[in-house]
């Protein structure tokens, strides 16, 4: 069973910037390089939304959502079993928790959550 962590949200101000990290573990026949992984986000009273997903292997052609399309970078460490999301000139309507999960479109297992605050 794939098990997954998040880390690194915190309290920002608008403009800021902050990188969430996903550590991934409980792979018993393959790899974390054999799962598209996303980021999807849930802000309070609101449904979830997919953030942004990779491919399997080295993550060509990752996709975003129109709302973080130009500001957030999401990329992988295969030798680390790591997922990253690096999120610039952050708003305060970013302000959610977020999850990573395995799969492209976020539909798949997800680990506990990181709050982002972004805040002046």
């Amino acid at each position: 069973e794939v098990r997954l962590k998040e880390s690194g949200g915190n309290s920002v101000q608008p403009g800021g910037s902050l990188r969430l990290s996903c550590t991934a573990s409980g792979f018993a026949y393959v790899g974390f390089d054999t799962y598209a992984m996303s980021w999807v986000r849930q802000a309070p009273g609101k449904g979830v939304e997919w953030v942004a997903g990779i491919a399997k292997g080295s993550g060509p052609n990752p996709a975003y959502a129109s709302a973080v399309k130009g500001r957030f970078v999401i990329s992988r460490d295969n030798s680390k079993n790591e997922l990253y999301l690096q999120m610039n000139n952050l708003k305060p309507e970013d302000s959610a928790t977020y999850y990573c999960s395995t799969g492209f479109t976020g539909a798949g297992s997800r680990g506990p959550g990181t709050r982002v605050t972004v805040s002046s």
